[in-house]
């Protein structure tokens, strides 16, 4: 193993009750109607590519007035964020301090640009990270990222820390080995390898 990739949602933080508050007042000042997104509902959610998601949140709508309204969603959580935090998951600065030590360590996620940078700053991981990438960079899917980010950084035996099944079958296109985050938002059939708390990685690893 040469390097570690991670999953954000469900493996590093958690941010469904401050993206939750607001979606809700996005939906509120684009259609009108109240608000009816629950933090359950958005952790369903969470690990879906950004198309997939606007879909979701309003399944009524044209395919533009999704993707306007998924984008106006998208932009206003990365905003709200800079003002009140996801939450880090237990041992997650200090595992990830032990592990930057010994390996590059990279994020990989289905989120919208400016989503991951959000996070390091708001959380003090930024100094952890030698690169990350995500489908608002690309318009890629979680596979073919991380093929791609394998590639520009020179990544020979990557290993991946997700939380669902979405992120397991991505690992699986791309050729890379997960450990399933059992803490996380998500459910994996038959993971490779399991933690059940963030800092578990450093007996595996």
């Amino acid at each position: 193993m040469d390097s570690i990739i991670f999953d954000v949602d469900g493996t590093l933080w958690d941010s469904r009750i401050p993206v939750a508050k607001s979606w809700n007042a996005s939906l509120e000042a684009y259609t009108g109607r109240p608000s009816t997104y629950t933090v359950e509902y958005l952790g369903s959610l969470f690990g879906r590519t950004m198309d997939d998601i606007a879909a979701a949140l309003l399944p009524d709508a044209t395919k533009e007035e999704q993707l306007a309204f998924g984008e106006e969603c998208f932009q206003a959580g990365n905003r709200y964020l800079e003002q009140e935090h996801g939450t880090l998951y237990e041992g997650v600065k200090e595992t990830l301090e032990v592990l930057a030590k010994k390996y590059p360590l990279y994020i990989v996620s289905n989120c919208q640009s400016g989503y991951i940078e959000v996070m390091m700053k708001t959380t003090g991981l930024e100094g952890y990270f030698s690169g990350h990438l995500c489908y608002g960079d690309t318009g890629e899917g979680k596979g073919k990222n991380l093929a791609t980010i394998c590639k520009h950084y020179g990544l020979q035996d990557p290993i991946y820390v997700g939380d669902t099944q979405g992120d397991a079958n991505a690992c699986a296109e791309a050729g890379i080995p997960m450990i399933w985050a059992a803490y996380g938002l998500g459910t994996v059939k038959n993971p490779e390898q399991t933690i059940q708390s963030f800092s578990k990685l450093l007996e595996i690893l």
